[in-house]
């Protein structure tokens, strides 16, 4: 079973840049993607951008494209979600989230880190 922990969220303002950090644990995390995603005040979860653990394949949101980027430290077993240009909509809860490479769903989740943008 993976067990992930986020870190690094915080109040910054609108322009500024902010590095979110999930740890992970658990057996054979080359088996699987790792996943960011938010969830803003009354709104549905939405992805962000994933990884895969064994190839650094990475794959990201349109809505963030060109301003998050992610990767993975495998001698922390961490996976890092750097975002730049931070605007007041970027404002959320954001999930740290892990899934075999074989399966559609991410069935584990962090506990998530709030993410919040002034203007």
């Amino acid at each position: 079973q993976v067990q992930l922990v986020e870190s690094g969220g915080g109040l910054v303002q609108a322009g500024a840049s902010l590095t979110l950090s999930c740890a992970a644990s658990g057996p054979a995390l080359s088996r699987y993607h790792m996943g960011w995603f938010r969830q803003a005040p009354g709104k549905e979860r939405e992805f962000v951008a994933a990884i895969s653990w064994s190839f650094g394949s990475t794959y990201y949101a349109d809505s963030v494209k060109g301003r998050v980027t992610i990767s993975r430290d495998n001698a922390k077993n961490s996976v890092n979600l750097q975002m730049n240009s931070l605007k007041p909509e970027d404002t959320a809860v954001y999930y740290c989230a892990a899934k075999l490479v074989t399966t559609v769903q991410y069935a584990y989740w962090g506990q998530g880190t709030q993410v919040t943008v002034s203007s």
